[in-house]
């Protein structure tokens, strides 16, 4: 292509990727007077946050004032300098604590995108400047039909994750009732209703049009954008990067109309989603697949490393620092037919009552009830001393009926197509089950005499399981004296294994805190920004809470677009990079 201007177009920012960090940035910037264009490769808008529980971490939102008045700015900065560690960055966290609630009220005041209050405990609650409630947000549900004729743009759920197409809210409630379903008048009445409206929607409209969770941010993004004018070019791919000696000044682009060319005036945004499936990088970064362990990511197959090249290509600096890379996930893999598999991320079931993980040798290596990241990080350990970075989730016949175990629904629903399909295991005693599975029967028969002789008085003292708040919360609270802990008695007894995955990489782009993507000396590339899981996370490979990607994603999106949009030159002059050991422990008193 030459550069023919009818094949080119101008405007101030162009986004490459249609995820929450390409579209906070785009919106921001379009919502402060600038022209903005984004740029999707895939056939659909919504990246990863589709998938994704829809939560964000924002301390100090006004949403969760009311629940725990108590919090402040001050303990939030401690929490997350205990949890970053050696890579607590202070520019980073100061402009992410003053910025993150301004953002909200921001994006509620002047966008369709809404949110309401979570009652999610931090995930270390008990470590100093840790919140027990008020700092998780969730995206509000929402009808898609407000998408009009983009509406099948955006990126479905998550397959593994629906029941039949229908989507639950991340604050468990409805999930509550589909549990009660066959005990309670009124959770029977509630599914029906569910159900019906669900059949009726998927007849009209061929999906569910009230979403929730992370579907309902993107379709609340995406169509805060279309509001704007802002154009979301999707089956878009890019050819490359338009530079000189000036820096980055645009793209060219190939897309259902042909190939052009987009110039920039301020700038280019890489918002690509991250290297969950750029194989050849996250063996660079990943110990565990080093090792020989499986990975199976369960974000989208898009998320393939483009925005770490293209930066690369031009001066960028793509670092593998923190000893856990990605935002670890265990899943377990669902046969969905004609040879294909999906990742059913374990969000739920590892904290039920009277259900357990074991390794190969069949024993327990860590608190099950703990977070998915700190889950996976000690499965990764495993891969480190010689294992399989791999869990098998293990339980009697009740327990599976009453509460599900991964993708196998409970009753009524029935176990037996999995079992034929060998996603689950079944034995009549331990010792089957374990030969099935593929576990030493003598270790697993041992391990869970020993789990069973304290969990009978509800209580676990080799791994502490509902000692915390965050334990606790997904746990049963009707199952007494912990609800996190009974034991497996009664075969039949079932068997599930999990491998590792990841709901997006920690490691990325370095950035400085307005988003200008830095070289190996430190200094900006000019023209070039990053934004969402292509950026550098400031979490230091931790996972303090739920909601510490889109919280700190939909944040400096919001800062890169206002400093695009020449509001944020203060925070464009704070260091890049801070060191942590002359760092005071506050920046302010509590």
């Amino acid at each position: 292509m030459n550069d023919d201007p009818r094949n080119t177009d101008t405007c101030d920012v162009v986004v490459l990727g249609a995820g929450a960090g390409g579209m906070a940035t785009a919106v921001t910037a379009a919502r402060h007077g600038l022209e903005a264009v984004i740029i999707e490769k895939s056939p659909y808008f919504g990246g990863t946050a589709a998938f994704s529980g829809g939560v964000l971490w924002i301390p100090g939102n006004a949403h969760g004032k009311q629940a725990n008045p108590k919090d402040s700015r001050a303990l939030a900065r401690r929490y997350l300098q205990h949890e970053a560690g050696e890579y607590f960055d202070a520019a980073m966290v100061d402009a992410f604590l003053d910025k993150a609630p301004e953002m909200v009220e921001f994006f509620e005041r002047e966008t369709q995108v809404a949110f309401v209050p979570t009652l999610y405990p931090d995930y270390h609650p008990d470590v100093e400047g840790g919140a027990p409630v008020g700092r998780s947000i969730l995206a509000a549900p929402y009808d898609i039909r407000a998408l009009g004729g983009d509406m099948a743009r955006l990126r479905p759920p998550l397959e593994t994750i629906t029941f039949f197409g229908m989507m639950f809210n991340s604050s468990n409630a409805d999930i509550a009732h589909f549990f009660k379903a066959t005990k309670s008048l009124t959770s029977a009445a509630y599914v029906t209703r569910r159900l019906i409206r669900h059949t009726l929607e998927l007849l009209r409209y061929r999906r569910g049009i009230n979403v929730t969770s992370g579907n309902a941010l993107a379709a609340r993004l995406a169509r805060s954008a279309l509001d704007l004018g802002i154009p979301i070019h999707t089956d878009t791919r890019l050819l490359e990067l338009l530079r000189d000696d000036r820096g980055v000044h645009g793209v060219r682009v190939a897309g259902p109309h042909g190939e052009r060319r987009i110039l920039a005036r301020k700038g280019v945004v890489l918002a690509t989603g991250g290297f969950s499936h750029d194989e050849e990088r996250r063996t660079a970064a990943y110990a565990h697949r080093r090792a020989g362990s499986e990975h199976f990511s369960p974000v989208p197959a898009d998320n393939a490393g483009d925005g770490a090249r293209l930066a690369e290509q031009a001066g960028g600096h793509v670092d593998i620092r923190y000893a856990e890379p990605a935002a670890w996930m265990p899943v377990s893999k669902v046969p969905l037919g004609d040879g294909r598999y999906g990742a059913f991320p374990h969000l739920l079931d590892r904290y039920k009552p009277g259900i357990i993980g074991v390794n190969r040798q069949g024993r327990r290596y860590t608190n099950e009830s703990n977070s998915y990241h700190d889950v996976g990080a000690a499965m990764v350990r495993q891969a480190a001393q010689g294992g399989e970075a791999a869990m098998w989730l293990i339980c009697d016949h009740a327990t599976i009926r009453k509460y599900g175990l991964g993708y196998a629904k409970p009753a009524p629903m029935p176990l037996g197509g999995l079992l034929r399909k060998g996603y689950l295991h079944r034995g009549r005693t331990l010792e089957e089950l374990a030969q099935r599975a593929g576990i030493d029967p003598q270790g697993l028969s041992a391990t869970v005499a020993r789990y069973n002789e304290h969990a009978r008085k509800g209580e676990d003292p080799e791994f502490g399981r509902g000692s915390t708040a965050f334990n606790r919360y997904l746990a049963d609270p009707a199952h007494t004296p912990n609800p996190c802990v009974a034991p497996i008695e009664r075969g039949p007894y079932y068997a599930l294994k999990l491998v590792m995955g990841d709901l997006g990489t920690f490691d990325g782009i370095e950035t400085d805190v307005v988003g200008r993507v830095l070289d190996r000396a430190g200094s900006p590339v000019p023209g070039l920004f990053a934004a969402g899981n292509d950026r550098a996370s400031m979490m230091g490979g931790n996972y303090p809470a739920a909601g510490i990607t889109l919280g700190p994603i939909l944040t400096f999106g919001y800062i890169t677009g206002r400093y695009l949009a020449g509001l944020e030159d203060g925070l464009a002059q704070a260091p890049a990079r801070a060191p942590s050991a002359a760092e005071p422990a506050l920046k302010e008193s509590a």
